[in-house]
Parts: structure tokens; sequence; C-alpha cells
């Protein structure tokens, strides 16, 4: 496995030389070829190759860059400082490129604000300068006139860029709105019934929700649900190569599988953290209050059979409305003493969703619009303790 790199690299020096052998220049088509039809294939490695792929392409290009760059000296620099250099730089950066990202992009399904994104931090132009810097000394060798301001005009152009676009990049990305604040989507371990009503719940309200499991029927209803399901064993190396996780910032290991849960948290825990982390208790922690893991879902004492069981009675997620911290606790008192009201969320007047943990985390500040977002039966009206009027 851990050949598989320097296997790969030896396999593409290996392609372009062969065909070099057949026939003269045709080593590059031959090695784009391989690539793309390696990209089509179901590799079970692709995505460490692709890995591999970029940060080889970053290193090369980095010292194309440097050897490019040594060819032109100060005094080729000056020939290019003047209006005229500055207008076409302008013209290329705010017309030029935007126009060719348009065009390029205009079946893609793009939307407006990600092809302005795309024309403001697109490619910085290695090929313009590697081809300057060719045809720019061919052309200056046969006295050409002007084919001395080739190569320095070009890289002008893309130092510019590089200065100008990657320097404001983030504050363009927030401008057009496709920053992402952060990352709130959700990966659910487990497609039980019970990770189903969750998950469902998750996704009616704007979150990204990413369920995974082992079981082929589990996801198929998944899928009927509209959710994003995915068939995959949570003990394969592979399994990160296989799901986007780009815009998921937590992990709800809900399976019936206490070692699984835990293997979860371990194996994720590094790209979530600790706050994102969260799985249910088992058995033993359920009962025996010193052992309360910090990554424990919802309260102390509501494990995989108790979750099962109140959604087999009552399949349903309520949302109760909050005056204050005072109805709060007391609502969350009255599910200690009821097996079937589990506190899974609490929603913000913003939508916004806090996961409810069994580490005796204490929300402050809960005021009107709040609501607590619990699964199983319905709280009574006449149950609900009514908000403090003091104050």
């Amino acid at each position: 496995h851990y050949l598989l790199n320097v296997v790969s690299l030896s396999v593409v020096l290996l392609v372009y030389v062969e065909s070099d052998v057949f026939a003269h220049e045709s080593g590059l088509l031959a090695v784009v070829v391989m690539g793309m039809v390696m990209g089509n294939m179901n590799l079970p490695n692709l995505k460490e190759l692709l890995y591999f792929k970029e940060s080889l392409s970053v290193l090369l290009i980095s010292i194309l860059f440097i050897l490019l760059a040594a060819n032109i000296n100060i005094s080729d620099m000056e020939l290019i400082y003047n209006w005229n250099t500055a207008i076409l730089f302008l013209v290329i950066v705010f017309l030029i490129r935007p126009i060719g990202v348009f065009l390029s992009t205009r079946k893609s399904g793009l939307k407006l604000n990600e092809k302005l994104f795309i024309g403001w931090v697109g490619p910085r132009g290695i090929v313009a300068a590697g081809i300057a810097s060719l045809f720019g000394s061919k052309l200056m060798a046969k006295g050409e006139p002007g084919a001395e301001y080739i190569t320095p005009l070009v890289f002008m152009i893309v130092l510019g860029t590089v200065l100008l676009n990657a320097t404001t990049a983030r504050l363009f990305a927030k401008w057009v709105g496709v920053f992402l604040e952060r990352s709130e989507g959700i990966l659910v371990i487990g497609a039980s019934r019970v990770s189903r009503l969750i998950a469902n719940y998750l996704k009616n309200n704007n979150r990204h929700v990413v369920v995974i499991d082992n079981n082929e029927t589990n996801i198929e209803k998944c899928k009927k649900m509209g959710l994003e399901g995915i068939v995959a064993n949570i003990y394969s190396d592979a399994l990160t190569d296989n799901i986007e996780l780009n815009d998921v910032g937590y992990l709800m290991a809900l399976t019936g599988n206490s070692e699984i849960n835990k293997y979860a948290i371990n194996k994720f825990q590094k790209q979530f953290g600790e706050n994102g982390s969260f799985r249910l208790v088992d058995s033993d922690e359920m009962n025996d209050p010193e052992n309360n893991p910090k990554e424990g879902l919802f309260s102390h004492t509501d494990d995989f059979i108790k979750l099962t069981e109140a959604v087999r009675k009552f399949p349903a997620i309520h949302e109760a409305d909050l005056n204050d911290q005072e109805h709060y606790e007391g609502l969350i008192e009255i599910t200690k003493a009821d097996d079937y009201i589990i506190p899974i969320f609490l929603k913000a007047p913003d939508g916004k969703l806090e996961i409810i943990t069994s580490y005796s985390k204490e929300f402050t500040d809960i005021g009107e619009g709040y609501k607590l977002v619990y699964l199983g039966k319905r709280f009574e009206s006449v149950e609900a303790p009514k908000a403090s009027e003091e104050g």
C-alpha cells in the first residue's frame, strides 16, 4: 500500500517513454489518455492517487515558475513599467478572464455567484508562462520587433493576478455569497428507523445529512425519504474516499452496536473535533452515573433500545416553544421522568440547531423564539410548566 504513489509515478514515466519510442512527441498525449482512462475507472485507491497528483503538481509547478522566472532580468521588467501594462492587466482580470469562465461554464449548472468567484480566483497561467518563455526567446533570436516584451509581460500578469486575486479571495467569496462560514452538515452512522427519523428532521431544517449503513434495505428506505444514503462499511479504509464531507461538520453515531459507535468517534474525531462528534451511550454507561462520556448523545439514560422503543410507539419529532431558561429546564425534568420523551435538539430563533448531549451541557440565554426539539410522545399541555413571569 505504501508503494502506491511510487508505482503509479513509475507507470506514468514508463508509458511516456514507451510511447515516445513508437511515435516521437507522443508521450504527453499517451499520459493524458492514461489519466482520463484511470479517472473513469472504479479504482479503490483513486482518491489517494488524486492527492498525490495534487501534491506533485504543486511542487512541479512551483519549480517551473522559479526556473522560468530566473530568465527575466530587472531590465526586462522596466520595459513594461508603464500605464499601458496596467490597463492590459485590468482588462485581463476584469474582462477577458471572466468572459472565458462564463463561456466555458455556460452549461455546467453553476450559479452566477459561483462563476464570478471562479473568474476571480481561476488558474494563474503556468501554461502561458511556459509558452511565453519558449516563443519569446525564439522570436528574440530571430530579431522580431517587440519580442522582448512577451515574457516579462506575461509574468507580470501572472504575478499581478496571484497578488491581487489570491489575497482577496476570502473577501470576494463572502461578497458573492460562496463562503462557507461553518460546516453545518451532519454525518449519521446507522440507518435504523431512529436514524431516519432524526435525519429527515435535519433535512427538513435545511441541514445537509449523509447517512451511512452497510444494510442496503435501510439505505434504500433513506433514499425513498429523499435522504442521501450510502451503503458502506464503517471499518473500511476507503470509506472517506467514497463520500464527500466538505460541508459536514458533525457526526452522530446512532447504531445499536456500541463498539461501532465508539469506532466511528475514533475514526472521525480528528476531522470533526471533540465538539462535533457524538454517539449513543451504551448500557454500561447508562447504568453508571459516574461514567458519563463527553460525546454522549441526548441524555445519560438514552441508549439505542430506549430510542427504538420510543420511536416504535411514537414515531414523530415535535417542537415545544420555549419562553425562558426556567421553562426549558422544567421540560427537561419532565423528559427525565418519561422514557417516551427524548430531547434531541435546541432550536434557536434563526433556525440553528444545537445538539443536546449527555454531558450535562447547560444552555444559557434561552428566551422567546427558542424551541425544544424532542422525539417520541408529545408533551401534554397540562404537564408542561409555565414560563416564569418574574422580571
